[in-house]
């Protein structure tokens, strides 16, 4: 209970490093905010063409399903990487005054969370375009983006506080996002790997199942409860494990930063 209500106290610095953070990400830019839209707009126009137009391998609302996958895996691997780099970062506010620790990787994936929320409207004209109506299933969205949050906070607090002691791990972090990556089906259909030895990579990867479920949702399925509870069980064991080891170890940093 005391740790919750310092969290409550201090929950006007986090929304203050929360702004900062979104500042910091589109300074000096002039479109600003619009970033958010036409960045993803523009990764899927590309990845549409290389894979559906090029390679043959999507229909009609193939750039919806990109998409989809795209601002998720985006989100993660941004959120991981700035919450990895995080207290390092505010090493210098850390030596001069006390402030849970806690909230620098947590205002890096709060600050990303947000700017996706609102890159996800880019997907109403490109469903309108691509002929993917609303169904009752698409609110179900919010189960896999919220699952999304739990599984990259759980990540991000293991990395942020790993990354203190071992910083190669920025550069280790890198390659694992690669593989994970291509292991989240974001630009190819995952039917294909089915008969092979090789799907369960993708089964049992927690990104994967919370893409594909979103995907669902968008398509009007229900959801895969076997992926739910996949994504589940990793979100809140990496949450657990993360909060544990970064509170245990926290103490430490002002030693290695």
């Amino acid at each position: 209970m005391e740790h919750i209500k310092t969290f409550w106290r201090r929950r006007g610095l986090l929304w203050e490093l929360v702004k900062k953070g979104i500042k910091l990400k589109y300074r000096r830019s002039y479109l600003g905010i619009l970033w958010s839209f036409l960045e993803p707009l523009l990764t899927t126009v590309v990845l549409t063409i290389v894979f559906g137009t090029l390679l043959g391998r999507g229909g009609r609302d193939f750039p919806v399903y990109i998409l989809c996958g795209r601002l998720l895996y985006s989100f993660f691997s941004t959120s991981t990487k700035a919450a990895s780099k995080s207290i390092r970062q505010n090493s210098s506010m850390i030596k001069k005054v006390y402030v849970p620790k806690y909230l620098y990787p947590l205002s890096s994936i709060l600050y990303n969370y947000i700017i996706t929320g609102i890159s996800l409207l880019t997907l109403v004209p490109l469903s309108i375009y691509c002929h993917v109506y609303p169904t009752v299933y698409m609110p179900l969205v919010i189960v896999p983006f919220i699952l999304l949050f739990m599984l990259t906070y759980g990540a991000s607090m293991i990395l942020s506080t790993v990354t203190v002691f071992f910083r190669d791990m920025e550069y280790l972090w890198d390659v694992l996002l690669m593989i994970i990556m291509y292991t989240s089906a974001i630009f190819y259909y995952p039917e294909k790997l089915m008969n092979s030895g090789f799907f369960w990579i993708l089964k049992y990867n927690p990104l994967y199942c919370i893409i594909m479920n979103f995907r669902y949702a968008m398509f009007g399925q229900p959801l895969d409860m076997q992926y739910v509870l996949i994504a589940a069980a990793y979100g809140i064991g990496l949450s657990v494990i993360g909060t544990y080891a970064f509170y245990k170890k926290q103490d430490e940093f002002i030693l290695a930063i």
